[in-house]
């Protein structure tokens, strides 16, 4: 197959393997099987929340190691000997016993290879397959996350009230095993080694990443994921009781959520044509910008239309987050060590979606409301966004610490 045409290849291997990766399975059924386990044990919501927590904080300390062995060994190893071990130890867990040791132990082993299972290792191959298009392939990869999203928190439930949890446990096993382990370990190939001559080998360009943690590109780009993923995973993660306090109803609160998944999605592909076309720190700032904008009119009188209004809006910039953070890392510092400080960049990503729903909460039990906390989030995504304007060219990059010519926004060849 010409290599044009085998990087779409890549793009719908990864697609797949990411809708039953660690965010669609492990965050988006957690909730569907918490009352189960709850019943079948006597264990309280809290104890088993604390499993959730172990995977989590797990997932965001092994990413960087995760991107070094995918940079050293290439993507295919990586994913098949994490993602075998992922959907075993989420298989096992039909084999529980009453042990919260034994729950906490298996999410994390969960949590320790999780990512190499997700989009962090594929988007190294996508990067490498891909650079006139790139944008559009990371979106179409990522929009994979946003059909696992939809379909597996149903399809779970139908399995659990059907055959009862644990053999839900045992098929959902099986579907990602068939989704994430064979394909990718036939289909997935390094792109320097197919490339034909009207392709830019761009595999050995970039910087190090003790060069490009010196640069002050890294840490603002950190720091506006970081403040990004507090603001708006802390509107998500409290938006079904903010609405439900606020006087509408079951219905309506539903949704708000589903309107919310369906601009993800619309979000993601959107932001990948835009990223190929136009300067993408602008393009991420214009998503943040929305995103600062949903999350104010949730200060505003709440109806059903200012509901779904913000929903949308939330929804639409959460999709761009997703495309926007491998395509900067990757056109800023190249691809020398591109999945190791796209790891270090998931991890923060990681960090604060982890703090802002907490930040929420405490803050309704301190005040009594949301208001103040939303007022605190807006200025915090507000925040990001300036300092994703504040992004230079992508040639800003000191060339004396790239091998070989240094990355420009205009430089990149068609894939």
């Amino acid at each position: 197959m010409r290599p044009r045409l085998y990087g779409w290849v890549i793009v719908a291997v990864a697609f797949l393997a990411v809708s039953v990766s660690f965010g669609p399975v492990v965050v988006f059924t957690f909730g569907v099987f918490l009352r189960p386990l709850s019943e079948a044990f006597g264990w309280t919501r809290g104890e088993i929340s604390l499993a959730f927590t172990v995977a989590a904080l797990t997932v965001s300390l092994s990413s960087p190691l995760i991107g070094r062995l995918t940079d050293r060994f290439g993507a295919r190893p990586v994913v098949v000997v994490c993602a075998s071990v992922y959907v075993a130890a989420f298989a096992s867990l039909s084999l529980l016993t009453g042990s919260l040791g034994q729950l906490y132990a298996t999410y994390f082993v969960i949590g320790l290879v999780g990512n190499g299972a997700t989009q962090l290792p594929y988007s190294q191959s996508i990067t490498e397959w891909f650079s006139r298009r790139r944008g559009i392939a990371l979106a179409l990869m990522m929009s994979g996350v946003g059909l696992g999203i939809v379909a597996m928190p149903a399809l779970a439930q139908g399995l659990i009230g059907q055959y009862g949890w644990r053999n839900a446990y045992l098929v959902l096993g099986g579907l990602m095993f068939a989704a994430a382990v064979p394909l990718p370990a036939v289909l997935l190939r390094r792109a320097k080694r197919e490339r034909a001559a009207d392709l830019p080998a761009e595999s050995a360009e970039g910087l190090t990443v003790r060069a490009a943690v010196r640069t002050r590109v890294f840490w603002l780009i950190l720091a506006c994921f970081f403040l990004q993923s507090a603001a708006l995973n802390g509107c998500v993660a409290h938006l079904t009781p903010l609405l439900s306090d606020r006087g509408l109803g079951a219905v309506q609160a539903a949704t708000a959520t589903s309107v919310m998944g369906g601009f993800t999605m619309a979000g993601r592909l959107a932001t990948g044509w835009m990223l190929d076309r136009f300067f993408a720190p602008r393009v991420a700032a214009f998503f943040f910008a929305l995103a600062t904008a949903g999350i104010a009119l949730l200060l505003a009188p709440t109806t059903a239309t200012t509901a779904l209004a913000a929903a949308a809006l939330i929804g639409v910039s959460m999709g761009a987050e997703a495309d926007a953070m491998p395509y900067l890392v990757s056109r800023y510092f190249g691809l020398r060590s591109f999945t190791e400080l796209f790891g270090y960049a998931f991890s923060a990503y990681a960090v604060a979606g982890a703090l802002g729903p907490g930040l929420m909460g405490l803050g309704f039990d301190r005040f009594g409301d949301y208001r103040s906390m939303i007022m605190l989030l807006t200025a915090v995504s507000a925040a990001g966004t300036l300092l994703m304007v504040r992004l230079p060219p992508f040639n800003a990059v000191p060339s004396r610490e790239i091998s070989g010519e240094p990355l420009t926004h205009a430089s990149h060849s068609a894939s």
